[in-house]
């Protein structure tokens, strides 16, 4: 029997049109949600939005979306709720990580990074939080990483955008929960998608912390049918593990991190390898 745990309810994601966005797309459309997604990319959300209602048979939009400009973000919302009659939900979920040394980091890639990891996060979460407290009742999700409690180098303000976004969504849950709105903040690790090229993870990172876009929309689709809340890590063992590492001083758990592995994954990345994906990101 087909799990249609979510039908009726009507989300909005961002940075749809690819990665996690698309795999969520799919995977709550499947549980019986409608679904608007939004991307910089206006030809490629488009065509993505197409190609899964095709697949799928399920409601589904595609609209053009900069994270990053709070105007743009509200049409966007406004036209997400003329297109589904309302939102219950809104995925945060857009994102860059370059990668490089930080003192080697324009400021303009440095801008880029937080004005869409983080401001484009808080600007949802404003804009979403003060509807839905309205009515009383909504979720927002929004999309961090590991990087969000642990670090590492060669992706310093990448680290520091995520931290921001498990701060963000800590305090958030606990201040719009008396206004009936749900704050969710997922942590992957390492995603099979284009965010990881040209990184190297080894046999123990591979098997702790390398998971697949499909896994996330999971972890996302069951946290929407709990409608609690809170801190979630997917994987849960990577989770665990670098929860646990966390408990350690600073140097003991760097030398545990650069031992097991975890530092070189981001550090000694293939630039020629990452062209592609730092082109379209820097673009």
């Amino acid at each position: 029997m087909t799990n249609k745990s979510l039908a009726g309810k009507r989300v909005a994601i961002t940075g749809g049109a690819r990665g996690i966005g698309r795999s969520t797309a799919e995977e709550l459309i499947a549980r019986g949600a409608q679904v608007v997604i939004g991307d910089i990319d206006a030809e490629l959300v488009g065509k993505t939005a197409a190609e899964i209602a095709e697949r799928t048979g399920g409601r589904i939009a595609g609209l053009p979306l900069d994270v990053t400009d709070s105007a743009k973000f509200e049409a966007f919302f406004d036209a997400a709720e003329t297109e589904l009659g309302g939102l219950d939900v809104l995925i945060n979920n857009a994102g860059i990580m370059p990668t490089g040394p930080f003192l080697e980091e324009s400021e303009q890639l440095t801008d880029r990074q937080i004005g869409i990891n983080l401001c484009g996060v808080i600007i949802g979460s404003k804009l979403a939080g003060k509807r839905f407290g309205k009515r009383g009742s909504g979720h927002i999700v929004n999309i961090a990483s590991v990087a969000g409690v642990s670090a590492a180098p060669g992706v310093a303000v990448y680290c520091a955008t995520k931290h921001a976004v498990v701060g963000l969504g800590s305090a958030l849950h606990q201040e719009l929960a008396p206004l009936g709105v749900h704050v969710t903040t997922i942590a992957p690790g390492f995603v099979r998608t284009e965010l990881i090229a040209g990184l190297s993870p080894n046999k123990l990172v591979q098997q702790i912390g390398v998971i697949n876009p499909e896994d996330v929309a999971d972890a996302i689709a069951r946290e929407l049918e709990k409608a609690t809340g809170g801190l979630t890590f997917v994987p849960r063992i990577g989770g665990f593990t670098i929860t646990a590492l966390t408990m350690l001083p600073e140097n003991l758990r760097n030398r545990v991190y650069k031992v097991l592995g975890l530092h070189a994954v981001t550090l000694d990345s293939d630039e020629t390898a990452r062209a592609a994906y730092r082109a379209r990101t820097e673009a």
